[in-house]
């Protein structure tokens, strides 16, 4: 799992047949202390995210079982949205 903020919306009026009806997200990956990490992705969004909201991501083969009655050619979904992170610090 990774924990990133959501940057930004993704249209696209024309996708593969299973994705239609499915929200997309840009999310910027951030460190345990919320500064950026790596490029931003497109993940999948059913929890009902938004702008702003920092949240954790599965990535990888384990995304593609959101659904489970289908196998989805997706990389990144979005699994919870946080409420709050607290890193001791040494």
């Amino acid at each position: 799992m990774q924990v990133g903020t959501v940057i930004g919306n993704v249209w696209a009026t024309r996708k593969e047949d299973d994705l239609t009806g499915l929200k997309f997200l840009f999310v910027q990956p951030e460190g345990p202390t919320g500064m950026p990490i790596d490029a931003p992705f497109v993940a999948l969004d059913r929890i009902g995210a938004g702008n702003g909201d920092r949240v954790m991501v599965t990535r990888g083969s384990a995304a593609r079982l959101v659904l489970k009655d289908k196998d989805l050619p997706i990389d990144a979904v979005i699994i919870g949205i946080v409420d709050s992170i607290d890193v001791e610090s040494r």
